[in-house]
């Protein structure tokens, strides 16, 4: 079954961590069967806190999902979103077909 890793950006604290993590971040994706859906567009927060960005990546089930969130790549390059953004992250199972 589909699923997506959602990320809900609240705000940036380093900007300098967060280059690094944009720059590392893609080199996950390598090998990797993930579709990005929504990615730093146009938002609007209807409730809650605002929201400052947010992504949506559709992987073809949660292992996949795990798979790409726990890589070597991957978390390698997670150590500098932490240190350089305050981020919600889940993954979500989508609906059968």
């Amino acid at each position: 079954m589909t699923a997506y890793v959602v990320f809900v950006r609240n705000e940036i604290t380093d900007a300098a961590e967060m280059k690094q993590y944009q720059a590392k971040a893609p080199l996950a994706r390598e090998g990797r069967t993930l579709t990005p859906l929504a990615f730093y567009g146009a938002i609007e927060t209807l409730e809650g806190p605002t929201v400052d960005g947010a992504v949506i990546l559709e992987f073809p089930d949660v292992a996949e999902a795990h798979a790409w969130y726990d890589s070597p790549a991957y978390q390698d390059a997670l150590q500098h979103r932490l240190k350089g953004a305050d981020y919600r992250v889940f993954v979500i199972e989508g609906l059968p077909s």
